[in-house]
C-alpha cells in the first residue's frame, strides 16, 4: 500500500489516491499521522542547541571563511 510524506496509508489505486489527497487539500476530510518522524525529541533539541553554540563561539571571520568555502562547494558540482 502507498504512504503519504509522513508514512500515512494511501489507497493504491491512482484515482482513489487523487480523491483521497484532493479530501486532504480542500478540508473535507482529515489526514491521519501520528506526527512522529520516529526521531528522539531530547536528541533533536540537543542538535538545534549545538548549531547555535558552534554559531556564537565562531568568530565573524571564521564564519564568512565557512560560508564561503560551502558555497564555492555548492557551485562547482559538476552535473
Amino acid at each position: 500500500m502507498p504512504k503519504g510524506p509522513k508514512g500515512q496509508k494511501r489507497p493504491a489505486d491512482v484515482v482513489s489516491n487523487a480523491v483521497k489527497v484532493a479530501r486532504i487539500a480542500t478540508g473535507e476530510e482529515e489526514e491521519d499521522f501520528d506526527g512522529s518522524d520516529g526521531k528522539d525529541p531530547a536528541a533533536q533539541a540537543m542538535g538545534r542547541k549545538g548549531g547555535a553554540a558552534r554559531a556564537k563561539k565562531l568568530s565573524a571571520k571564521k564564519r564568512a571563511e565557512i560560508a564561503k568555502k560551502a558555497a564555492n562547494k555548492r557551485w562547482s558540482k559538476k552535473g
